[in-house]
């Protein structure tokens, strides 16, 4: 924040400061190892009287020499140089906090100088003793400079009570410093012997060369052992989440691990194949092959090393991107561009937006990203996105994943950044939002005679709009199997609910008859679903027409499964289809009465928004194969699944095989988080704080682009949406997750970290409640039925506890479920419909002329043969219009 950024676009990232910092430190060790294998091999030339050792130590000590002093001092003054560019805050604090220990640091490197100067230029003209003394001392001023840069490096990862003490010495001798000393100290010694294999090889007399060869294979084989237990001992140290980052809580950082470990075999069978007896021709190379190999060792453990500071430079007190900690929300309050002195845009306007994104992502991002290059390339990683995505990802960040810091900033802020990524860096064009149009759907509202007809015949459907995810090459989470129900009422003084002796059934419209021409989940079912399903039929076992069943316990009829899809037979994409419901005499056949009802169903499922894709169907709905492999990779890279690997071999899953979920009775894994909560927890950090209903169109058809457009009622109507029921995204995630966690969940705790409710003053008045089964209460607003009294009318966190007390599962006084007379949940009579205004109005308008509730307006006569002067069905009914 104080100081400028150096922009390296395609080498950015710290692409520099690793290629320099990890050439540097394989040196630098070698420098620390290779000092005592020097003077230890020039002592076992004394001991067994051998020239030729002792030749041998004075050539690899002017390799020694030239490696270390030439090599190593430039790229040591190579990484102060890029640091001192590319992280500029952090390296100020360093000097700052250890200034006296880079002092004695550098006094211990010139001391190195002097003493390898020393060895090199008297190797055998001066007197054993004293040469061997030089010899030691060199040893003893490498591993001092070790011992101070260690204290140094193991404070950035684990700097201890200092975040508290600021005392020097509490973060030089830090919690890692004496497991980390350990392991670099064996990591030297096993380096040594890799660089002493360099020059063995090249000995011209074989014997002589063959026993330094396996003089050296000694070196880099025995600390081994030793090397692997303080690597123990170091991980073991750790802070719990720097631990979980080292050992792969971030899933870039697990395949350096693994390469840590395998290169650590390769090195050890390496050691053991160098001392076997072989011509020089082939040792040679083997010792080049091998040393470039522990390059890449030393590379693996660095990039492990760092990635367990993540998402710091310094832990728990310097973000990867120089902000402070615990200053977030105050830069996120003012706006991130106006507390730094570096930016030419201190306010965003429509004409500077996307220059101010640019100077946002050089400040935030490119510490850790380049721009098409090599190193967490953000074109690459953003590709996929569309804006809404990837403010979506920004706003998530540092959140459930802590390997990357929070966003600090303002909406508008991370609006502009989202913007300047996809639009300037991926080069995706700004797309106008165009709402497809709609068919024209002709409708035909049946006939009924007031005077004569003896039965009305009310049905609905029991969700106000069903979705499945037609996904089913990749997974499942809704399948097909929508709801109707119907109630027969025979009219009179005292009308009565007939189920006995009669027969009600279903027709689908023309055109919808072939679901399974239209999607794949017929073709899965036996891994979706267990088993092999004919074409057209439900997992319940319905088909697109058929008899519904009589319950006599509420007095309905069911229908439950009907695998109605939103795509006709002729390539039209319709979500609302008309089914027609008869009901007849079982011993004549007479029919008694029909009606229509929608099905409403739709698969405008927004995945796409943020893992790529397009709509599957006609550019309106669906979750194409790309969106839908992404979500699976995505899970797979978390949680260590393979459900893609599994789904590309012809065997997607169900979610909720694992995930328990009320709606399908799915008992899953018990210990995972049921799918709703698991669904709205992870996703609302990641789509919280947009105004209102905002998050909710993102995934539901419920926005006013939305081609469904699903949230059709009167409550819509009067501008109501999805938080006067449900509360924002933050609030119903947590009244799920709230309830997981009292059944003993943890990862519940994980989701609800940086969740903050917007409707109650706190997590602790947030009521828990199971998903589908515990709903908004109607009566919380309509008190007594009477129409809501507040401006802002909310039901949030006043719960029926279900299912029984569910407004699609409740009656009334005389047994007519409410839905029979105020029409499905979101699409409350009066409801308009985008498709057809009368779409949902259908029996209101077939049996009183007008789309209110079943009755309204004195409209008792629908069913009631005489006039009604009491209200019977529930309070205030006849003042209902």
């Amino acid at each position: 924040m104080n100081f400028p950024i150096w922009e390296l676009h395609w080498a950015g990232g710290g692409l520099l400061i690793a290629l320099i910092a990890v050439f540097h430190v394989y040196i630098a060790h070698f420098a620390v190892g290779g000092g005592l294998f020097l003077v230890l091999t020039e002592h076992l030339g004394y001991r067994r009287n051998s020239p030729a050792i002792l030749d041998y130590t004075k050539r690899h000590t002017k390799f020694f020499l030239l490696v270390t002093m030439v090599l190593g001092g430039i790229t040591g003054v190579g990484i102060w140089f890029i640091i001192s560019l590319v992280a500029p805050a952090a390296t100020s604090q360093l000097i700052h906090t250890f200034v006296f220990a880079w002092a004695i640091e550098w006094v211990f490197f010139l001391g190195e100088i002097v003493a390898l100067f020393i060895y090199f230029y008297t190797f055998g003209k001066m007197g054993a003793r004293n040469h061997l003394t030089i010899g030691w001392i060199y040893f003893f001023f490498g591993w001092m400079s070790l011992f101070m840069i260690n204290g140094i490096i193991g404070f950035m990862l684990t700097p201890g009570d200092w975040l508290t003490t600021r005392d020097f010495w509490d973060g030089f001798f830090n919690p890692t410093f004496w497991p980390s000393l350990a392991f670099r100290t064996f990591i030297a010694l096993i380096l040594a012997g890799l660089y002493g294999f360099v020059t063995a090889t090249w000995e011209k007399d074989p014997q002589t060369r063959e026993s330094l060869v396996r003089y050296c294979a000694t070196w880099l084989l025995a600390p081994f052992a030793f090397l692997l237990l303080s690597g123990w001992w170091y991980v073991s140290v750790l802070p719990e989440n720097a631990q979980a980052m080292v050992l792969g809580a971030n899933p870039e950082i697990a395949p350096y691990l693994q390469g840590f470990l395998w290169i650590s075999a390769v090195l050890f069978a390496g050691g053991l194949l160098m001392a076997v007896r072989m011509p020089a021709a082939i040792k040679r190379p083997m010792a080049l092959v091998l040393l470039v190999i522990g390059l890449l060792y030393m590379g693996c453990f660095e990039t492990v090393r760092e990635a367990g500071r993540r998402p710091y430079l310094i832990h728990g007190y310097m973000y990867s991107n120089a902000i402070l900690a615990g200053t977030e929300d105050a830069i996120s309050a003012e706006g991130y561009l106006q507390t730094s002195g570096w930016h030419r845009n201190r306010e965003i306007t429509p004409e500077n937006a996307r220059d101010a994104g640019r100077e946002i992502f050089r400040g935030q991002c490119a510490a850790c990203h380049s721009i098409g290059g090599p190193l967490h390339d953000i074109k690459r990683l953003s590709a996929h996105y569309g804006t809404v995505g990837l403010e979506a990802q920004i706003a998530g960040m540092g959140k459930i994943y802590s390997y990357m810091p929070r966003f600090a900033g303002t909406a508008q802020e991370r609006k502009a950044l989202a913007a300047y990524i996809v639009h300037d860096l991926v080069g995706d064009p700004e797309v106008t939002q165009q709402t497809r149009p709609r068919p024209e759907l002709d409708l035909e509202i049946p006939a009924f005679d007031a005077q004569d007809d003896e039965y009305v015949l009310l049905a609905w459907c029991t969700l106000g709009e069903k979705c499945i995810s037609d996904s089913d090459s990749r997974f499942s989470m809704l399948p097909p199997g929508s709801t109707l129900m119907a109630q027969l009422i025979r009219r009179g003084p005292l009308p009565e609910l007939v189920t006995e002796d009669v027969e009600v059934t279903f027709t689908a419209p023309a055109g919808f008859e072939n679901p399974s021409n239209h999607v794949e989940f017929w073709k899965y079912a036996p891994s979706l679903v267990g088993k092999e399903l004919a074409p057209n039929v439900s997992a319940k076992g319905l088909g697109m027409s058929g008899v519904m069943t009589p319950n006599d316990q509420n007095l309905t009829f069911l229908a439950d499964g009907i695998p109605v899809l939103p795509y006709m037979d002729d390539g039209t994409v319709n979500p609302y289809p008309v089914f027609t419901i008869e009901a007849k005499d079982k011993a004549s056949g007479e029919i008694l009465a029909t009606t229509k009802v929608v099905a409403p169903i739709s698969t405008e499922i927004g995945c796409k928004n943020c893992h790529g894709g397009t709509w599957r169907h006609e550019g309106a709905m669906g979750i194409s194969v790309t969106t839908a492999s992404d979500v699976l990779a995505r899970h797979d890279r978390r949680h260590k699944t393979e459900l893609l690997p599994q789904a590309e071999a012809g065997k997607p899953v169900l979610c909720q095989s694992c995930h328990p979920d009320p709606l399908l009775k799915a008992e899953g894994d018990p210990a995972l988080l049921n799918l709703p909560a698991a669904i709205h927890g992870f996703h609302a950090n990641y789509l919280s704080g947009a105004p209102d209903a905002e998050p909710c169109h993102t995934c539901h058809p419920t926005g006013p682009d939305s081609y469904t457009y699903c949230a059709r009622g009167t409550h819509a109507s009067k501008g109501l949406t999805c938080v006067n029921c449900h509360g924002t995204l933050e609030d119903h995630a947590l009244s799920l997750l709230k309830a997981e966690k009292d059944a003993g969940k943890p990862k519940a705790d994980l989701l609800m970290r940086h969740l903050k409710p917007r409707l109650v003053a706190s997590v602790e008045e947030i009521e828990p409640r199971k998903p589908w089964n515990d709903q908004p209460d109607c009566l919380s607003c309509h008190v007594d039925f009477e129409p809501p009294q507040d401006a802002e009318p909310s039901a949030f966190n006043q719960w029926v506890r279900g299912p029984e007390g569910l407004y699609r599962m409740r009656t009334d006084d005389a047994g007519l479920m409410c839905e029979s007379c105020h029409g499905s949940t979101h699409a409350e009579y009066p409801a308009v419909n985008a498709f057809h205004p009368d779409l949902d109005a259908i029996q209101p308008l077939q049996y009183q002329g007008h789309p209110g509730p079943i009755g309204s307006r004195d409209n008792c006569a629908v069913c009631h043969t005489e006039d009604m002067f009491y209200e019977f069905h529930h309070l205030n009914i006849l003042g209902e219009r």
